[in-house]
């Protein structure tokens, strides 16, 4: 089976994974790809091959060497967003990408325009694998799993490229944060992995938010508008006045590159109570702090114009920058690096705009930068992926198990 075919048969099963399950995996379907990437894995003649019932597959492709070499791992998640519809995903690829349009759906006149995506043209005369307007493709992340296991099988069909013992994980659940809370570092057993889950072709990935979640509850009182003065307390207005606390720019439509911001995820209620739910993230793990502060302060402020208990505040924090821990192993950046420049690949070197498995394995014990799946515009109908990205993936993985032998 080649890359594209693997890819294409991997983004016909519906993993998308649900953030009020409760359950890992969050939904079934992530474990029916789990159980058929294990029977695949079986017939590649791998070992040491598990699945727990969490729907954590991890397997060993064994040394070819005679001398100890470290045990490297790459990880890809099975599980696609929440954010659209990974049923009935249709691809379709185009050949010798010309620059124009592409239709992707005509009956709902959804199209695929340079004009409103311009990285469309940096791949132009490649092979774009698009969908049909209708759900997103699920390049995030099974085009990190089928690079993976077409690496796989290419270094067990070339014997001649030495390698030393590599471990691969594939996880549930990625998409609502908890791909790496069941993830047993120990029994995986590698001194460091890479998550093959970034975008464009050369991304290198290991500094990214700090992150936090927070709920706010607002009670009102209710009283008929009639009678209401001095009486009632509208808890949508009260919301409105703390989203007002908050700073204007400060928000993901206004910053980029290192800039953190506040962002406004949901807004729901009535006059009696509402609930508004925010991220928090930033780069700076004091500036990250400060911003938790400001907002436990601005729900003093309402508590103090309106009363105590008007707004209840709830805050945790989801994860944090793994630069911290992968600075002391940078070796392993290095690594990467080269193999992307020996297989003919620019690196670039970018902080990740969000989060991934790799930065809470880091702080388990496992160093885990990311490296590009190739993918653009995740998570949505314009989501596409050029195949020779993919391709140049799988090549940076497979130098990447020759240089660690090498060195």
């Amino acid at each position: 089976m080649t890359l594209v075919e693997r890819f294409l048969k991997y983004v016909s099963f519906d993993t998308q994974s649900n953030e009020e399950a409760g359950v890992t995996p969050s939904t079934p379907g992530q474990m029916v790809f789990a159980e058929y990437l294990k029977e695949e894995l079986e017939s590649l003649g791998l070992e040491e091959i598990t699945l727990d019932k969490h729907g954590y597959l991890f397997a060993t492709l064994p040394s070819n060497i005679d001398r100890t070499v470290p045990t490297i791992g790459f990880i890809a998640h099975v599980d696609t967003s929440p954010d659209m519809s990974g049923k009935d995903v249709s691809p379709r690829i185009v050949q010798n990408y010309d620059g124009s349009d592409i239709v992707l759906c005509k009956e709902e006149n959804v199209i695929l325009s340079p004009a409103q995506f311009p990285e469309l043209l940096s791949h132009k005369g490649e092979d774009l694998i698009v969908t049909n307007g209708k759900t997103l493709l699920g390049a995030d992340d099974k085009a990190g799993i089928a690079e993976i296991i077409s690496a796989i099988a290419y270094l067990k069909e070339h014997p001649e490229i030495k390698h030393g013992k590599i471990r691969i994980g594939f996880n549930p659940d990625e998409e609502i944060g908890l791909g790496a809370h069941k993830f047993d570092v120990e029994k995986f057993g590698c001194e460091w992995a890479y998550t093959m889950d970034g975008g464009e072709a050369g991304e290198l990935e290991f500094e990214n938010f700090n992150a936090a979640a927070a709920k706010i509850i607002f009670k009102g009182r209710n009283v008929h508008p009639g009678y209401a003065k001095n009486k009632m307390i509208n808890s949508i207005r009260v919301a409105n006045r703390f989203c007002a606390m908050l700073p204007e720019h400060e928000t993901p439509e206004h910053t980029e590159g290192y800039q953190g911001f506040y962002h406004l995820i949901s807004f729901d209620g009535n006059v009696e109570q509402t609930t508004v739910s925010y991220i928090i993230r930033d780069h700076d793990r004091e500036r990250f702090e400060s911003r938790k502060r400001e907002m436990e302060q601005f729900v003093r402020n309402i508590n103090a114009e309106y009363g105590e208990g008007t707004a209840t505040l709830e805050l945790r924090d989801q994860y944090y920058n793994m630069r911290e821990k992968i600075e002391p192993v940078m070796h392993i950046i290095d690594t990467a690096f080269a193999a992307m420049e020996a297989v003919g690949v620019k690196p670039n070197v970018k902080p990740i705009r969000g989060g991934t498995d790799g930065a809470q394995l880091s702080f388990k014990g496992l160093p885990c930068p990311n490296i590009f799946g190739g993918g653009l515009n995740f998570h949505g109908r314009y989501e596409f992926i050029p195949v020779q990205s993919m391709e140049k993936a799988m090549k940076v993985i497979v130098k990447i198990a020759e240089l660690v032998a090498v060195k």
